[in-house]
C-alpha cells in the first residue's frame, strides 16, 4: 500500500469518527437540528403575526376611513341601536 492510500484511509476514518461524534454529542449534529427546528417555529410565528397585523391594519383604516364600517363595529361590539330601532336578544 502506498503511503498516499493510507493517508486517505485514515483521513476517512477520522472523518467517520468526527461524524460519528458529531451525531451523538448533543451539542452536534442533534443541537443543529433542534435549533433549525426552532428557527422554523419562530419564521411561522412571524408569519401568523404578520397576517394578523395586515388584518388589524386593514380595521383601522377601515374605521377612520369608512361611515358603514364604524356602524358595524359600534353596533357589534358595543350593542349601539339607532333610535326608533327594536332588539330582539334570541339565545
Amino acid at each position: 500500500m502506498t503511503v498516499r492510500r493510507k493517508l486517505l484511509g485514515v483521513a476517512a476514518c477520522v472523518a467517520a469518527v468526527l461524524t460519528l461524534v458529531s451525531a451523538v454529542d448533543a451539542k452536534g449534529f442533534r443541537r443543529y437540528l433542534r435549533l433549525r427546528q426552532d428557527v422554523e417555529a419562530i419564521q411561522e410565528r412571524n408569519r401568523v403575526l404578520s397576517e394578523q397585523n395586515a388584518t388589524l391594519l386593514r380595521e383601522i383604516n377601515a374605521l377612520r376611513n369608512d361611515p358603514a364600517a364604524l356602524e358595524r363595529a359600534a353596533r357589534e361590539e358595543l350593542g349601539y341601536v339607532k333610535p326608533g330601532e327594536l332588539v330582539f336578544h334570541l339565545e
